[in-house]
């Protein structure tokens, strides 16, 4: 498989020490306007660095690209390499709005190429071993969940996440990997209601969701930037016969506490983070690659992540207009 990169910042980069590292994988450029994040990114795969997109789609052996550039360039860039006929690993979210998420398939589609979108919490561990917990009845049948993201303030990223419409905002670029976990885990949302506080000195943004699902499921998920304490992921899953609960501060990776039959056995059963060579980003890289390959359906589909998008803008009018957004239909 021969694979570039588009965009050299953090995700770029981290792409790039997976790729390099990928059996049966080629690195054959790496773009970015930034001629020394481009030759960094290059030092690390082998690959030859561009300034330009143009100069890299001259290469005749280029089969995929992977999009890690700011959200709001995801749409002309993956309509462009559609019209190339390669195929894209977009960095999440798909995009600003629904209706460009949707662009966006539907031009892969026309082309003949796949689209895959990175909500790479489905591939870390704790939470797989969370969705595995919780549908296989450890807890009864779930009914409630509560997910946390803290983190500082994004720095260094010449502005562009200051710029909600650039970014979106904490809510469509932080939040948005709790929102796809908690739809995965619960399906369908019927409504939610959500509100920001945002601060200028110190940046500051924090979101609180509602999700109601229609599987009577609720769901609230917390998001911060501007957290002073080390990046932070918590979630707590209840269901009808016990609990899930992880802490990322904790050393512990998960603690279920089930409700037993008989009165005064509380038994604790903690199932620790799976050992793993490579971390989630490499798996959720190498699971896409290997999707292309013998045309599988992906652990997150385009669908999946439109619906994200979806329920993330309807989070956005909710938090603007202090009532709750009642989500119609289902994403095609």
């Amino acid at each position: 498989m021969n694979i570039a990169i588009l965009g050299c910042g953090t995700m770029g980069t981290a792409y790039a020490h997976n790729l390099a590292k990928m059996p049966g994988v080629t690195v054959t450029g790496v773009v970015d306007l930034n001629a020394e994040r481009a030759e960094q990114a290059a030092a690390l795969t082998g690959a030859k660095g561009y300034t330009d997109v143009d100069s890299l789609l001259e290469q005749k052996d280029l089969e995929t690209v992977a999009v890690c550039l700011p959200t709001y360039l995801h749409k002309p860039f993956v309509l462009r390499l559609a019209e190339k006929g390669l195929h894209v690993i977009c960095e999440k979210p798909a995009a600003l709005t629904l209706e460009d998420a949707q662009e966006m398939k539907a031009a892969c589609e026309k082309h003949g190429v796949r689209l895959f979108i990175g909500h790479v919490v489905r591939f870390f561990p704790n939470y797989q071993d969370a969705y595995r917990k919780a549908h296989s009845g450890h807890i009864g049948t779930p009914k409630m969940a509560h997910f946390k993201r803290y983190g500082s303030y994004p720095q260094g990223m010449d502005l562009w996440y200051n710029d909600p419409g650039k970014s979106g905002g904490v809510i469509m670029d932080l939040m948005i990997h709790d929102i796809d976990f908690a739809c995965w885990l619960f399906g369908e949302v019927e409504s939610v209601y959500a509100s920001i506080v945002k601060r200028a000195e110190p940046e500051m943004e924090y979101a609180q969701l509602t999700l109601h699902f229609k599987n009577s499921s609720i769901a609230s998920l917390t998001g911060y930037w501007g957290y002073p304490g080390p990046f932070t992921t918590q979630f707590e899953i209840s269901g009808d016969q016990g609990i899930i609960r992880f802490d990322s501060n904790q050393v512990q990776s998960l603690d279920i506490k089930r409700v037993s039959a008989e009165a005064g056995d509380g038994a604790a059963v903690q199932v620790p983070a799976s050992p793993s060579l490579h971390d989630p980003y490499y798996k959720e890289v190498l699971h896409f690659i290997e999707c292309i390959r013998d045309g599988s359906e992906p652990l997150v589909s385009i669908k999946d992540a439109c619906y994200a998008v979806q329920i993330a803008q309807a989070a956005e009018q909710s938090a603007q207009t202090g009532q709750p957004v009642t989500i119609g239909g289902t994403v095609s």
